[in-house]
């Protein structure tokens, strides 16, 4: 005696190829929408990379700080006056920030050329400087006044002076210029190296 087979069982086996054709119908559609979708807005599909556009994104980058140093140093100040002499010895603390002023790179003519063929950008930009020095903290250790020379608001002014030239003739000497021109490099090479282009940074 054979055995029957269910009711529901038969009935699922009966509607089998036409959920299949109906999954492959739903797919193809929702293959169409997203095709249309895509095709709406071929713009987006490609870059173009323009002078004015590197130029816009440098000057969004402009007064790049890109390297700073904590320095302390001592400062020997002295003053003569008709033969009377103060000084005065001083422990300052400052830091100092080297970087590219790029806004003022750019007037003083910065160099931006791109090839389009070779899918390469090639920007010259000036030196590193000292963009700041901000004196911190300043201790006086020993002063002695002139006989007919004493202190005068002015003479604080002349320290800050003084200070800020040893400052920034440290920072040279320390390569902090140097280390400013290398972290500008390597930010504006990534920032340009894409969509199939890459960057070189070059300094006059």
């Amino acid at each position: 005696m054979m055995k029957r087979e269910p009711q529901n069982e038969s009935s699922l086996r009966a509607l089998a190829p036409w959920l299949a054709i109906g999954g492959v119908l739903i797919a193809l559609l929702a293959g169409i929408v997203v095709w249309q979708q895509f095709a709406r807005f071929p713009a987006l599909s490609k870059t173009t990379v323009t002078h004015s556009l590197v130029m816009q994104q440098i000057r969004n980058v402009a007064k790049l700080v890109t390297s700073e140093a904590v320095m302390r140093d001592v400062v020997v100040f002295e003053d003569t006056w008709l033969g009377s002499t103060k000084r005065s010895l001083v422990v300052v603390t400052a830091t100092v920030m080297a970087g590219i002023n790029l806004e003022q790179g750019l007037e003083q003519g910065s160099d931006v050329k791109i090839d389009e063929a070779a899918k390469k950008i090639r920007i010259t930009l000036p030196q590193a400087v000292i963009l700041a020095t901000d004196i911190g903290e300043m201790k006086t250790y020993d002063e002695q006044r002139g006989l007919w020379n004493s202190f005068e608001a002015s003479d604080r002014d002349k320290i800050f002076q003084q200070a800020r030239a040893q400052f920034q003739q440290a920072a040279q000497q320390s390569r902090l210029t140097e280390r400013a021109n290398q972290s500008a490099q390597q930010m504006l090479e990534t920032m340009f190296s894409r969509d199939g282009f890459t960057a070189e940074v070059t300094f006059r």
